[in-house]
């Protein structure tokens, strides 16, 4: 029998490689850089707009809990009260005549601006009969862009 392999080799194939050269892990990575390239630039900015979005949201809701504040007692918190008067009753004058068990807020507590500030209020209003804000990412009255203040006067 061993004779006859002799007489007939046959081509037994080598090892198969298994793993990926260098050129090939080069090649992915390229094309993982340039992809990379072309999303993180459009993902980055939309951090700022979902920022911008989930501010109004609060805003409006806040502004939905002021005016069932009013609807209730006849008036809205004063500025010295703020908006913590929608989560306790104030007992700071004018005490409220019919304040809400359990408050105007979903939360047990205000909720912060996407930046972690507190959303400011006015009353009277500079630019409404009551202002609710945010200064925005810069955390500074004006501003443009990402910078700019988000308000009542703008939902």
């Amino acid at each position: 029998m061993n004779s006859i392999r002799s007489a007939f080799p046959i081509a037994i194939p080598a090892r198969i490689a298994r793993g990926f050269t260098l050129i090939e892990i080069m090649v992915v990575i390229t094309i993982l850089g340039v992809l990379a390239a072309l999303i993180v630039p459009r993902v980055v900015g939309r951090t700022d707009d979902a920022k911008i979005v989930a501010a109004k949201q609060d805003i409006a809701s806040i502004m939905q809990a002021l005016k069932l504040y009013r609807l209730d007692n006849g008036r809205y918190p004063t500025t010295d009260q703020g908006l913590q008067a929608l989560i306790t009753k104030p007992t700071t004058e004018p005490q409220p005549t019919n304040w809400k068990q359990g408050g105007y807020l979903e939360r047990n507590s205000v909720p912060v601006d996407p930046w972690g500030e507190p959303y400011k209020f006015l009353n009277p209003g500079i630019k409404g009969e009551i202002d609710v804000f945010s200064l925005g990412r810069d955390k500074a009255n004006g501003g443009e862009g990402p910078d700019a203040d988000i308000g009542s006067w703008t939902l």
